[in-house]
Order: C-alpha cells, then structure tokens, then sequence
C-alpha cells in the first residue's frame, strides 16, 4: 500500500478509497456522540433551519479535518505544540461553552418560519469551529486509532494521508447532515413558544457542560 498503483487492496478496491473509507468510518464515529455541540447543531436547526444546524456541524468537521491532518502527515511539532498550550485552548473552550449556553438560554425564537435562516451562518460554522479546536487532545485521539485501523502506516505517502483526511471530513458532514436534516423534519412542530423552552433547555445542558470542561482542568 506505498501509493496509487494498480494493487487492489482490501475486497478489490484501491488503497485510496480503503483509506478513504477507513476515515469515512472514522470521522462519522467521532462526531456521531452527542455532546454541546449536537446540543447547539439541534437548536440551531430548529430555530434557524436545515442550513444553519448543517454548517455549524460543518465547523466541527473542518476542526476534525484539520486535526486529522496533523495526525496524518506528521505535523509533530504543531501538535506538541497545541498540546503543550492545551490548558490555555480547554480553558477557552470552557468558557466559550458557558457563554453559548448563557447566550442560547436568553434567546427570544422569532418562530420556525420567520425567514432568519441566512443569518448568521458563518458566525455559528466559526464559532463551533474554534469550539472544536479548543481541544487539542483531539489529535491524541487520531493517531491512537489511525494507527488501529492502519491508517497511520500511510506515513509519508501524501496521498493516501489526504483520502484519509478527505474521509475523516465527510464521514463526519455525514452526521451532521443527517442530525440536522432530521431535526429539521421536526421543526415545524415547535411555535415560539416551544422554542423558548428548547433554548432554555439546551442552554442549560451547554452550560452544564462548560462547567465540566472548566472544571476537569483542576481534577
């Protein structure tokens, strides 16, 4: 498996699409838990629409990508590096949780059909984004299992690096389509007032859980 030759790897495929769907497997797997952030992609999909919960988990993914990349191509120094300043990066994280939590529990929902779903899309794909990046043991977590499934002995071959990381990204857009699309089927159900509670709900449980980020750093 050293590059794009005639091979067949695993039931006949090529090694780019196994290692493509090794991180396919992988990246669905990673951000199919739901934790503040499918709290947040959920009601962002109820109260702005489909789009809006999609590219706030679209942020997420772009943040697994990246730190996908890293374990993938060796990037040592760079991953020292943010695991070095990881107390800063959770401690920012933390914070951040309990601000979205505070900010979704005081939100007034202006209704499922109010016609706000364009805005403020790239504010919640990059705001979910640096949320993910604020935990650098992220890239602890790639290479431990690239190199269960394998993965890790593309080593320097760049492109299979990139088919995994290429997986990783869509494996995890997968999720997250089908969490907002299927939330999203449900959104007409909920008036503003349903809505007002969904917010307070969920800024409860993303509060919560800034409070235990922040936390487990003196545990």
């Amino acid at each position: 498996m050293t590059g794009f030759t005639g091979r067949k790897g695993l039931r006949g495929m090529s090694p780019g699409v196994v290692f493509f769907l090794k991180g396919a497997v992988l990246g669905f797997s990673i951000a199919a838990p739901v934790g503040p952030i499918g709290v947040l992609c959920i009601r962002r999909t109820l109260e702005g629409g489909l789009m809006r919960g999609f590219l706030s988990g679209m942020g997420a993914a772009t943040a697994d990508g990246l730190y996908g990349s890293l374990a993938a191509f060796g990037m040592t120094a760079l991953s020292s590096l943010l695991l070095q300043n990881q107390f800063i990066l959770r401690l920012f994280g933390g914070f951040f949780l309990l601000f979205l939590g505070f900010s979704s529990f005081k939100t007034v929902p202006s209704g499922p059909a109010s016609g706000k779903e364009g805005r403020g899309i790239l504010r919640d794909y990059v705001s979910v984004f640096f949320l993910t990046v604020a935990n650098p043991m992220t890239i602890l977590s790639f290479s431990a299992v690239f190199a269960g499934l394998g993965i890790g002995s593309a080593g320097g071959n760049v492109p299979l690096a990139g088919m995994m990381v290429l997986g990783v990204v869509s494996g995890s857009a997968l999720w997250w389509l089908a969490l907002s699309g299927s939330v999203s089927l449900l959104r007409g159900r909920f008036d503003p007032g349903s809505l007002k509670w969904v917010n307070r709900f969920s800024g409860c449980i993303i509060g919560c859980f800034g409070i235990m980020s922040v936390a487990s750093l003196w545990v």
